[in-house]
């Protein structure tokens, strides 16, 4: 009996850790979806409109943040959630790290110029948040 109740116990931890593992690398795909959209946006319309422009990619990182939940964690809490905020926040900038170092040209096309700085504040909190917006309250 005893060896059983160890064995379930197992399989369902595996069975957590498993489903966990497919929630990051889903987060990373849509991250990286939304990061080629708004990498997109940024390139056709900011040197026209900046502020068309961040709404635009705003707009992005928000469906893509509600595909996200609602496809991958509709039970998702709001401290998943804002891991996953984090985690892109996180992603971009490192993306931006890399297109720079890697091109020798600054590049911003994920967390916009630092010359429009309150813009720049808003793609931040943006891709911060973007998730926790799609949480169900639960209970």
């Amino acid at each position: 009996m005893v060896s059983q109740a160890t064995h379930s116990e197992a399989s369902s931890v595996q069975g957590r850790k498993r489903h966990g593992v497919a929630r990051v690398v889903m987060a990373v795909v849509f991250w990286s979806v939304a990061a080629l959209l708004v990498a997109l946006a940024h390139q056709r319309l900011d040197a026209s409109s900046p502020v068309a422009s961040v709404a635009i990619e705003v707009s992005t990182i928000v469906a893509m943040a509600a595909v996200y939940i609602r496809i991958v964690s509709p039970e998702a809490t709001l401290d998943h959630a804002l891991f996953v905020g984090t985690t892109w926040v996180l992603l971009a900038i490192s993306a931006e790290i890399i297109m720079t170092a890697s091109s020798g040209r600054q590049w911003f096309a994920l967390l916009g110029s630092p010359a429009h700085g309150g813009l720049r504040c808003v793609l931040l909190i943006a891709w911060l948040i973007a998730p926790a917006l799609f949480v169900r309250q639960h209970g």
